[in-house]
């Protein structure tokens, strides 16, 4: 049994420690400021909570800490916690600045340590099976790839969270809006698949989310390496719905979540061959993502997000915010805070 330290037990941070605590694996810990939300958690889950991260750990013997704070404070706590000899996994993203980084990566090298980012599309079935087939070179290399999605934001949170415009979500200095709260989703599965993003030129705004002015609404011009990339996504519409499609000289792969399928085609095919899998509860992937996590811990084969790779994907987050504030397009490798 891994013991488990939850920090930050908000809307997401409550689903982690659900989760962690379905898998029947871990022993958790919930951990907060605030005394009502901990409250709540101890009645709900009975588990032992505490508010101060760093006397709990200076305290108890943790076997790792899944990090849920506002992610202007990722780094600093991972690496922390990290030097403490902890196992971490981070929420996405991986920070909303690129100070900290090298630090953080040698911490993890220095202590030796498994750290995860919880970019939780990975453990999804359907796109890990269409990522296999892509990556699987039937259709030969991807020349361009386009994803549209769309939802009702605040449809889709908890009727007891904390309404959007008051958590982090408001302020993009501490990772809120939608190109880090939600197309880095996205950005960070299609990286997977294409590899690092080079440049992007970005437009957004915010279009209709009452009590923000972040942005609510993206379209984003993207390559990675060879293949020419689009992304459009606002959080304001009435379906959710979620379409990616991957297009080679032989052939496209499409991936529909909001029908839970994906298929191909071949040049000269007249439709489709889909491939549906059935539905699952919301908690599914992320206690999928836990077991995963935990096999890590445990030196089994366990696909996840790399902090490697989280970097990636923070400078296609931080190169879209400076695209869309200059008005030009930007080459990932070239940001800085």
């Amino acid at each position: 049994m891994h013991s488990i330290l939850i920090i930050g037990c908000g809307s997401i941070g409550e689903r982690h420690l659900r989760c962690f605590q379905k898998t029947g694996r871990a022993a958790v810990t919930g951990c907060d400021a605030s005394p009502q939300i901990l409250a709540a958690i101890a009645q709900t889950y009975a588990v032992p909570t505490v508010t101060d991260w760093k006397q709990a750990v200076e305290q108890n013997r943790y076997h790792a800490a899944v990090i849920c704070t506002p992610a202007h404070l990722h780094v600093a706590i991972a690496t922390e916690l990290l030097n403490h000899g902890l196992h971490v996994l981070i929420e996405k993203p991986l920070s909303q600045s690129l100070a900290g980084i090298d630090g953080l990566f040698a911490a993890q090298e220095r202590s030796g340590r498994k750290a995860a980012v919880a970019y939780v599309l990975h453990v999804y079935p359907l796109l890990s099976a269409a990522r296999d087939f892509i990556l699987g070179g039937t259709l030969g290399p991807v020349l361009h790839a386009t994803n549209t999605s769309g939802q009702y934001f605040p449809g889709g949170r908890p009727a007891h969270a904390v309404h959007y415009s008051k958590t982090y979500y408001r302020d993009r200095k501490l990772g809120g809006g939608a190109i880090q709260d939600a197309l880095t989703h996205t950005a960070n599965w299609f990286e997977s698949i294409l590899g690092p993003t080079e440049s992007v030129m970005c437009d957004c705004s915010h279009q209709s989310l009452p009590e923000v002015t972040v942005e609510d609404t993206v379209n984003v011009s993207a390559r990675n390496g060879a293949t020419l990339v689009n992304y459009t996504l606002n959080q304001f519409q009435a379906p959710n719905e979620v379409t990616h499609q991957f297009n080679t000289a032989t052939g496209s792969v499409k991936v529909e979540l909001h029908n839970r399928r994906w298929g191909h085609m071949r040049l000269g095919d007249k439709d489709w061959t889909w491939h549906e899998v059935p539905p699952a509860d919301r908690d599914g992937p992320f206690t999928e993502q836990a077991n995963r996590f935990i096999d890590l811990l445990e030196g089994k084969p366990s696909r996840m997000c790399s902090l490697e790779a989280a970097a990636h994907t923070l400078r296609f987050n931080l190169a879209a915010l400076a695209s869309a504030e200059s008005g030009a397009r930007v080459f990932c490798a070239k940001v800085t805070d």
